[in-house]
């Protein structure tokens, strides 16, 4: 049996709002309800959403992202040293992005953040581990480059990657201190960095693909210097998630060695639900050992559902180039990243994440 996350059934974080959350969001940006209304509606569809995961059999659970309108920006705006500002949309496969972005105007640093509250209430709300997601600090940089970091502040972008990584390693300590272990950092930049188009992209704004690699596993490795023993930090490498729309494609080759094989996670959340990912053979460069690959074989882009002999051959696929008992099994990615969510319903997400349950019991044995 596997004792310790990630778990061969594995959750990446974020669900489908419920209708009642939805509306009530709606309300509190209308000013027609207040905050301490709205947090009694979060409170009891999370606690509605940790019963829904635990009686699957989920043995991690989290609170589906449900005080969060982004996956991202709710957290990084709430650092020391970001502002949260409007821009330009993003343009995925088709479609675009509400208008929303993060600049950095003072030096990064993590105080007094209202996420280490949204854990709290999740812990005591779970049976089940109960798991934390935030984006990586890489995201920090990657999505806006230089130019969303003051010069003034950050004459040299070392300084910059050095403040944010001991702000992600007080983050760490602070959520550990709240009872949290069970952390994820989510990513889309080593996802971007495996796609040729982007890579080009980053080389046309004055970035090295290949020396942003080397800067993002530096930033990652002194975050998690200090990491506890008792607590596990896994990442979960994003292509993009956008009303079931994405961005990003192109296999692991790029990144795998040093994504696998250079920083210091306990685990990896890897989408493989389309062939955009690629092959399963950059998985050779996972060590040998406790680390930790998570196939996310089960779309959340759309409803149909899997069957347990598709998936199980996908696994026996990616067991010839990385141990059996270094695999685990989760959906591809969130299935609400923001508040709009995927075009699928909420019985189809359950279904998934219940046949993630059941594939995982044929392939490793029940529990």
């Amino acid at each position: 049996m596997n004792n310790r996350a990630p778990f061969r059934a594995d959750v990446v974080g974020s669900l489908l709002r419920p209708p009642p959350l939805a509306s009530a969001r709606e309300a509190y940006r209308a000013k027609t309800i207040d905050a301490n209304q709205l947090r009694t509606i979060e409170d009891r569809c999370i606690r509605e959403a940790v019963e829904k995961q635990e009686a699957l059999g989920l043995r991690a659970v989290t609170d589906g992202e449900f005080r969060r309108s982004w996956w991202h920006l709710d957290f990084l705006a709430g650092l020391d040293g970001v502002e949260r500002v409007a821009g330009a949309g993003r343009k995925f496969s088709g479609v675009r992005t509400r208008g929303e972005r993060v600049v950095v105007t003072g030096k990064v640093a993590f105080g007094r953040h209202p996420m280490l509250e949204h854990f709290r209430f999740l812990r005591e709300t779970a049976t089940a581990l109960p798991k934390m997601t935030i984006p990586a600090p890489s995201v920090l940089h990657f999505r806006g480059g230089r130019d969303a970091i003051s010069r003034e502040v950050y004459p040299d972008l070392e300084a910059f990657f050095s403040d944010t990584a001991e702000a992600y390693r007080a983050a760490i300590a602070a959520f550990h201190d709240a009872g949290c272990r069970y952390l994820q950092f989510d990513d889309t930049a080593w996802a971007y960095l495996c796609s040729q188009k982007d890579r080009e992209a980053l080389r046309e704004r004055g970035d090295d693909p290949d020396q942003l690699q080397q800067a993002y596993a530096r930033t990652i490795n002194q975050a998690l210097a200090e990491k506890p023993e008792d607590m596990v930090v896994t990442t979960h490498v994003c292509r993009g998630n956008y009303r079931s729309s994405w961005f990003a494609e192109g296999g692991y080759e790029p990144v795998a060695e040093l994504l696998l094989g250079g920083t210091a996670y306990d685990g990896f959340f890897l989408e493989y639900d389309t062939e955009r990912a690629g092959g399963f053979q950059p998985l050779r460069f996972l060590p040998k050992g406790n680390k930790r690959v998570v196939l996310g074989l089960l779309t959340t882009k759309h409803g149909s559902l899997e069957t347990v002999d598709q998936i199980r051959s996908r696994i026996d696929e990616a067991s010839a180039f990385a141990g059996l008992d270094q695999l685990c099994l989760s959906p591809q990615c969130g299935f609400a990243s923001t508040e709009e969510g995927n075009l699928l319903e909420s019985g189809e997400q359950w279904r998934k994440l219940e046949r993630i349950v059941e594939t995982a019991d044929r392939v490793w044995g029940a529990g």
